[in-house]
């Protein structure tokens, strides 16, 4: 099964600020089951979700889940002390998902989104032989979906130089790249600008100029923007890019893919006699300052919890 098969969210155009994320990757529980058929009513219930990111990046899969799932309770770990992930060495990623990830397992959680593209690409698998019941979600670049809705087939990809430079962005290139000119873009200092909550600086409109730039001179008609900070900017990357750029929004399926893991889940659990009660409950942790963490939430998306120091 490649990624896109279980991906049935449309892909649409970013408006302004909307929630944005890659493709989810296969989690460690693949295949169907009979909660398939519940999956579209399922809300929720009985359910925990850990969600994670170098930094705010990850908050916009957060409300994408929050809306498809708004009975489950979700943990949100920022990484902010250590961000981003993007301009460090895979050594120190592996480390710090896997410190977060045991965080999240401890507190019971139900399944893992990694809302990283970064984390994703060096460390999922790690992580997924740490935890062998656990689902394990992870987001990457939509080549795949972008080659398919290209129309001249020159497709842009702007992430972070870690992901850039992983094995796994290259077999991705190798799978679903083919028959498409990909034009790779790194944004090294982009993620870091955009931790700083500040959506439309001077500072940031020189950046996305910058990287922009060669994506017009390769007269690219669909972008992939891979890195979860990037959709809080994507307004200034389509006034940058023009408006018959498609810059492709994939958050949803990481959404419906979790709903459909955690539905079985649940279903399992009720099988068992196991009674949690949720109620749509938001807490959130960061490795940095855990109010800005809660400011950009409320601020950004409307997003509102108990927020807390990661320990």
């Amino acid at each position: 099964m490649t990624i896109c098969d279980f991906c049935p969210a449309p892909l649409v155009r970013v408006p302004l600020f909307a929630s944005f994320s890659c493709l989810v990757t296969k989690a460690s529980a693949s295949g169907h089951h009979a909660s398939d058929a519940i999956a579209p009513l399922f809300e929720g219930a009985h359910t925990h979700i850990g969600v994670f990111d170098s930094g705010l990046g990850g908050l916009s899969v957060l409300r994408a889940l929050h809306a498809r799932l708004p009975q489950a309770d979700l943990t949100y770990v920022a990484d902010s002390g250590n961000a981003p992930y993007g301009e460090r060495d895979v050594d120190f990623i592996v480390a710090r998902s896997r410190a977060i990830c045991d965080f999240l397992a401890d507190r019971q959680v139900d399944a893992i989104v990694v809302a990283c593209n970064t984390a994703t690409a060096a460390a999922i698998h790690v992580l997924r032989h740490a935890h062998p019941g656990l689902p394990i979600i992870g987001v990457e670049p939509g080549v795949k979906p972008a080659a398919a809705q290209s129309i001249n087939k020159r497709i842009g990809v702007l992430a972070t130089p870690s992901t850039l430079a992983s094995d796994k962005y290259k077999r991705l290139i190798e799978s679903h790249g083919q028959g498409a000119v990909i034009v790779p873009q790194a944004c090294p200092g982009l993620a870091k600008e955009i931790e700083a909550g500040q959506l439309d600086t001077p500072a940031l409109r020189d950046l996305v100029e910058r990287f922009a730039q060669p994506l017009r001179e390769a007269q690219v008609d669909t972008v992939v923007l891979g890195c979860t900070h990037y959709p809080f900017v994507a307004p200034l990357f389509q006034a940058a890019l023009g408006s018959d750029v498609t810059i492709m929004d994939t958050a949803e399926a990481v959404a419906q893919h979790t709903a459909r893991l955690c539905a079985h889940r649940a279903t399992a659990g009720k099988e068992q006699g196991v009674d949690h009660k949720f109620a749509g409950n938001i807490h959130l942790f960061s490795s940095g300052d855990p109010q800005h963490l809660a400011d950009v939430a409320r601020h950004w998306l409307g997003l509102q919890g108990q927020v807390s120091p990661l320990p």
